[in-house]
């Protein structure tokens, strides 16, 4: 059933939020929020593969079989409808709450094709979570700004804008070496990704590593390294 409806912007909001992609914590937020990555397929995985392996046993054409196919259908059913209802009601707060909203422009593609990561990334779904964000944005009039990929949200500290050299995806809190301060990574990534995100919303620039020329956190020039999986 299709119905065709008129759908009004939200009342302006104050707020505005930078949000960091990540595994262990699905998204961390500006705000020092962090919310955990519900794992759907983990969840179902032990059920699944017992019943595929039924699937397996039983002889092709048989009607046996086809009772079990369609149990590994209702499993691959059953983590995708409680994945997709965990995003949509995420995005929607994150929509109904902040007038701005930030995130990174991840290449998901490239990022699957490390092995030991592909599984953990592809449960997370980056790139439906970002995709429910722009047109949930632009339906209830709500500013979506995308950050360039190449962007050191990590790597740069916050309060005085120094890019270390480099930050293994084990180290989860850091301590600038310019000016003491204490991080945490990923809460860290998403300030930055906010104050990127503002900048490009005041100024209309994009922030490239080659080219950004913005004042205050963002002046100094971006490190544009090989981008590596979040965790």
């Amino acid at each position: 059933m299709l119905v065709d409806i008129e759908i009004s912007p939200l009342p302006k909001s104050l707020t505005q939020v930078g949000v960091d992609l990540g595994i262990t914590s699905l998204v961390a937020l500006s705000t020092g929020e962090k919310i955990a990555n519900p794992n759907g397929f983990k969840a179902k995985k032990a059920k699944l593969r017992k019943a595929q392996k039924a699937l397996s046993r039983k002889q092709k054409g048989s009607n046996n079989r086809h009772k079990a196919r369609l149990k590994v259908a209702k499993i691959h059913a059953e983590i995708s409808d409680a994945r997709n209802d965990f995003l949509h009601k995420l995005t929607t707060r994150l929509v109904r709450e902040n007038q701005l909203i930030a995130v990174e422009d991840l290449s998901v593609k490239n990022m699957v094709k490390n092995k030991k990561l592909a599984l953990s990334i592809s449960d997370a779904s980056w790139s439906e979570l970002v995709r429910q964000l722009e047109y949930k944005c632009d339906w209830y009039g709500r500013n979506f700004i995308k950050i360039d990929r190449w962007f050191p949200s990590s790597k740069r500290c916050g309060n005085c804008g120094h890019i270390v050299d480099k930050l293994p995806l084990n180290i989860r809190e850091w301590d600038c070496p310019k000016c003491g301060k204490h991080h945490d990574r990923d809460i860290n990534a998403s300030k930055n990704i906010l104050a990127a995100g503002l900048a490009v919303s005041v100024c209309g620039a994009n922030i490239r590593p080659d080219t950004l020329k913005v004042e205050g956190q963002l002046q100094k020039t971006l490190l544009g390294k090989k981008q590596k999986p979040k965790s």
